[in-house]
């Protein structure tokens, strides 16, 4: 089997435009969750979200505005940065037949919603004949990948995963099974998601699942802890640049971490609620160990889906302790989602991404909010501080509606 390794990291995401200005922040515990300005939230029983904070005119105009939804917008962004960051920013300068062995495969778990509510109120308003011509393409799910792929001139495979919460997670094991099994030398991976509209956000707190600390957003996200009220709505995008190894040791490129395994299962339960024995996401973790070849206790952290839900945080708990038996008690375990809300679909790229940091600089970064311990949660989940620590090995995991798991495993290139 060929080996896999992450050269290139971009992402979008409620505290930064980039990873330069993000991982000092993710470090430092920041908040990235502040009230729904973008429209009236004001009889939703939720009103606070971790937005991203761009003035989109700076990227997009004229006839790009009206052709992109806010999702694959974020993704040609985080891109551009993940390629210049690997050192390929000129692919489409490469000869065709390299370019036969570049890919895209990205995930997101709702795709242009902002498009659809868009064109249907024109519809309603105006008639059919005033509906855009450029509204299908720029809605459908794959426009994320198919756009990346214009716009670096990607010949290989290109395709968008999409399982809920658990889509890029998805997108990533599948791109990694494509270098690993030679059908790619480089896929550009990872997910973008942007759905914090009205009517989703209604869904949601028709759910129940939300929280609802509107006078206090920066105390709302805080996975695990007995205080946990519902997760918070974000948006953004994680993009990762993998490539085969000695692809990328041949060109001198910078290695975050190798990939090493992905696992995937379902628990086949219920369409948005978790089994209660954590089996489905042990077993994703079980899977992703064996690929990789590693031991249980090889590993030192856990990026956690960690979501702020009741049952999900502990029921994620639960499953770390069935996979890692006695070995749990020395993990950490801390959820990027306490900073920038739940990105939905493009949530395991996000999460990748800074996971794949934590093993390239030797530093953890802390669960923010938590404050009182749950005895349903009885896991280090770095609370308070960042640590400078090595990680050997490290597991994000990702769980989505319709019982879908997806544990992601990385670590230091031996």
């Amino acid at each position: 089997m060929r080996r896999v390794v992450i050269t290139g990291l971009g992402t979008v995401n409620a505290l930064g435009l980039d990873v330069k200005e993000c991982w000092p922040k993710f470090l430092a515990g920041e908040n990235g969750i502040t009230p729904i300005t973008k429209f009236d939230a004001s009889g939703h029983t939720a009103q606070i979200e971790g937005a991203v904070k761009w003035d989109q005119s700076e990227y997009f105009s004229g006839s790009d505005a009206r052709k992109l939804d806010p999702f694959t917008m974020f993704a040609l962004v985080a891109t551009q940065e993940a390629l210049s960051d690997a050192g390929l920013g000129d692919v489409r300068e490469l000869p065709e037949e390299a370019r036969e062995r570049f890919g895209a495969v990205l995930g997101t778990g709702i795709g242009g919603i902002t498009g659809i509510l868009d064109q249907e109120g024109i519809f309603q308003d105006r008639g059919p004949r005033r509906v855009s011509p450029h509204f299908v393409p720029r809605i459908m799910a794959n426009a994320v990948s198919g756009q990346v792929a214009i716009a670096h001139g990607l010949l290989g495979t290109v395709f968008t995963t999409s399982s809920a919460c658990a889509s890029s997670g998805h997108a990533i094991g599948v791109a990694f099974q494509s270098i690993r099994y030679g059908e790619s030398d480089v896929v550009i991976t990872g997910g973008a998601e942007s759905s914090t509209t009205p009517l989703a956000l209604a869904g949601f707190c028709s759910a129940k699942a939300v929280s609802t600390r509107n006078e206090s957003p920066e105390l709302a996200s805080r996975p695990f802890d007995k205080e946990r009220d519902g997760f918070v709505m974000g948006e953004g995008c994680g993009i990762l640049i993998l490539e085969e190894y000695e692809h990328a040791k041949a060109r001198g490129a910078t290695i975050y971490a190798e990939m090493k395994g992905y696992g995937s299962t379902d628990d086949a339960f219920h369409i948005t609620a978790p089994q209660e024995d954590g089996g489905g996401p042990s077993r994703a973790m079980t899977l992703a160990l064996k690929q990789g070849g590693v031991d249980v206790d090889a590993v030192d952290y856990i990026n956690a889906h960690g979501t702020s839900t009741p049952y999900n945080d502990a029921i994620e708990t639960r499953a770390i302790r069935k996979t890692f038996g006695a070995h749990a008690d020395a993990l950490m375990v801390s959820s990027t989602k306490s900073m920038i809300g739940h990105c939905l679909g493009a949530s395991s790229a996000v999460e990748l991404v800074a996971t794949a940091l934590s093993v390239h600089h030797g530093a953890v970064h802390p669960t923010r909010n938590y404050q009182t311990p749950d005895p349903d949660c009885d896991l280090d989940y770095v609370p308070g501080e960042a640590r400078e620590v090595v990680v050997r090995n490290a597991l994000s995991n990702s769980l989505g509606f319709g019982g879908h798991n997806v544990s992601l495993l990385i670590g230091q290139a031996d």
